[in-house]
């Protein structure tokens, strides 16, 4: 930098810098909003992820207390079941929230 430009730089006062890669970081930390948000790097069966909860008994915004899972299982067309993570598979979630039909009873057919 020349003698100019350094006479015309603004040097202002700031924190020394806090990150370092000797750190952890959010990932190895497990910093998430929800313990249910984090996917188990260990391979669990449809009934173990059934289980998971993302929040237990926390108040909604109408003050409602709610739980919600941390995977939604679903039936295939093939019949198989399937869990998706609430938040990985929010799309797909939708998807088959989309699918859903009601007969003339009243009875939701997937």
């Amino acid at each position: 930098m020349s003698d100019k430009n350094q006479e015309n730089q603004i040097n202002q006062p700031v924190s020394e810098d806090r990150d370092s890669r000797e750190k952890p970081d959010v990932n190895e930390r497990n910093l998430t909003a929800n313990p249910g948000d984090k996917i188990s790097d260990q391979p669990q069966s449809i009934e173990e992820k059934a289980k998971q909860k993302a929040v237990d008994d926390v108040a909604d915004i109408t003050g409602d207390r709610i739980t919600v899972p941390t995977y939604f299982v679903v039936d295939e067309p093939n019949g198989e079941k399937k869990a998706l993570h609430h938040i990985k598979d929010a799309e797909e979630i939708s998807d088959v929230i989309r699918q859903a039909r009601l007969d003339e009873n009243g009875n939701r057919i997937w």
